[in-house]
């Protein structure tokens, strides 16, 4: 099940359950789309995968499955990959 983590790796911007601007690579690395759109290809500058828009977790399954509250955050932002 994906993690839905909360935030932008790269600027800390908020990216809740129902996000439409979160997009993930396969390991589940998250970013928003302003940060995805300026990195190199597009692609995860931590693994170099895809990085696609995270799907939306219906609201009703969000009690019994519910989004991971861990924030993983680069200590710099990407300001050096942009």
């Amino acid at each position: 099940m994906l993690q839905l983590r909360p935030s932008c790796e790269c600027c800390d911007r908020d990216l809740p359950p129902e996000s439409r601007d979160a997009v993930i690579c396969s390991f589940e690395c998250t970013f928003c789309v302003a940060c995805r759109d300026r990195l190199p290809g597009q692609l995860c500058p931590n693994c170099g995968g895809e990085l696609v828009r995270r799907p939306i977790r219906p609201a009703g399954k969000l009690t019994a499955n519910p989004p991971t509250t861990l924030r993983t955050v680069k200590p710099d932002g990407c300001a050096a990959l942009f």
